[in-house]
């Protein structure tokens, strides 16, 4: 599916490149959607672990909100570069799939979840009545501009190498504004 960019292979084709017998692959699949769906529940699961392992890394070196936010942002925008094949995939499959969809939602909030978790931990330098609605804010944010950079949810002509060099260095200064603006 990554090497091809779409979903345009048969079980056979899967048989073939695994080195396994079709008749194998069907005693643990009965279609070529179980088989995409174990595999994106698998990758979706395996992205959203190596996230928080990412962020929790990222906190226990940060001694602030402004540390944490800059290192957090360089750190997100190299590990949404590595896992963009794979989330475009499962992307496109989510818009037409009513069951990778909800599966892609539920490891979004996930992630989100477990991010605005630890941006709270420097809640004594949040402002405002509802921090976590900060956090959760800044968190979209950030996921809306990085998925566009990297054609997520769009197709990859989306992103503009120049509106995002601009971009790419004001994300955390603007993470921060906005977390520490006293509303």
């Amino acid at each position: 599916m990554l090497e091809r960019g779409s979903e345009d292979f048969t079980l056979q084709d899967v048989s073939d490149r695994g080195n396994v017998s079709i008749g194998s692959i069907y005693l643990r699949f009965e279609s070529k959607d179980h088989l995409l769906y174990a595999v994106i529940g698998q990758e979706l699961q395996t992205v959203v672990e190596t996230e928080a392992a990412m962020v929790q890394s990222i906190a226990a070196e940060s001694g602030s909100l402004k540390e944490f936010l800059t290192k957090y942002l360089e750190a997100y925008i190299a590990f949404m570069a590595e896992h963009s094949a794979i989330l475009r995939a499962i992307m496109q499959r989510a818009a037409i799939d009513p069951v990778v969809s909800p599966c892609g939602k539920e490891a979004c909030h996930k992630a989100l979840s477990e991010t605005a978790d630890v941006i709270l931990s420097y809640r004594n330098e949040i402002q405002g009545n509802d921090p976590r609605e900060k956090a959760e804010a800044v968190l979209h944010m950030v996921f809306a501009s990085v998925a566009r950079q990297f054609g997520l949810g769009a197709s990859i002509e989306a992103g503009d190498p120049k509106i995002w060099k601009k971009l790419r260095p004001q994300l955390s200064d603007m993470a921060y504004a906005y977390l520490t603006y006293k509303d």
